[in-house]
């Protein structure tokens, strides 16, 4: 399922996503070559999460420790960048207007640091680099499950159907996915489905349903549920 768009308008205006949106964006280009084969490859080893290298099981010849921050702005391909981006304006910008935009700074890279360290727990001794914003956008998720189930959110189900389903049943499918998928590799070679960092996945999902009560803000919140729009000298104060 491919979100295009949700029927949950923001009251601010979303800085903080668009600005992750265009660090992912910066990245791809300067550093990642915009997918050159030999520019992709080196940028993966040299800035993404490689688990063996933080546990000890292998010998270190990335950041290390860094590698679990600027791994969340690396990709791995076009369709990985550009599905990223998407789930991350389509949920990040009603999340981002729930907290306001500093709390959604720190939300977003702790949700991204649990996806993480979720992925390297179950895979300690994989030497295969681990990069992209899913684990992060994952925690948004976890967060809008939780505030907006009911909100609708206009769906493409390739190849032909465009439906409009609830937030909690997109979501909650795409979460249900990630398990079955982990479930699966549980195992000495743990934590990979396919090259995907499926309990990344996970790890952030949790987190962002753990943490949303303590970033979000209830005034924003509940104006939003109830459609209501806040004067602007409130509304001022709350969006930082």
């Amino acid at each position: 399922m491919i979100p295009l768009r949700d029927e949950n308008p923001t009251e601010i205006v979303p800085f903080v996503t668009v600005l992750f949106i265009l660090l992912n964006a910066a990245a791809w280009f300067l550093l990642q070559g915009a997918g050159a084969p030999q520019a992709l490859e080196a940028s993966v080893w040299a800035y993404g999460t490689v688990p063996c290298e933080l546990t000890g099981a292998c010998t270190p010849r990335g950041l290390g420790w860094e590698a679990v921050l600027t791994s969340m702005f690396m990709h791995g391909s076009w369709s990985h960048i550009i599905g990223n981006m998407v789930f991350l304006w389509v949920f990040g910008n009603n999340i981002e207007d729930s907290m306001g935009h500093v709390r959604f700074v720190v939300f977003y890279l702790v949700c991204g640091i649990a996806a993480a360290l979720a992925h390297v727990y179950l895979s300690p001794a994989s030497e295969i680099p681990a990069v992209g914003a899913s684990g992060a956008i994952s925690g948004v998720m976890g967060a809008y499950i939780l505030l907006y189930p009911r909100v609708r959110v206009h769906t493409f189900i390739p190849p032909f159907w465009f439906l409009n389903l609830s937030a909690g049943f997109v979501l909650g499918y795409w979460f249900f996915i990630q398990l079955v998928m982990g479930v699966g590799t549980l195992g000495p070679a743990s934590g990979e489905a396919g090259g995907v960092a499926v309990w990344a996945h996970v790890g952030g999902f949790v987190a962002g349903l753990l943490l949303i009560r303590v970033f979000d803000k209830p005034r924003l919140v509940q104006a939003k549920r109830d459609k209501v729009q806040l004067p602007r000298e409130e509304l001022r104060r709350l969006e930082w």
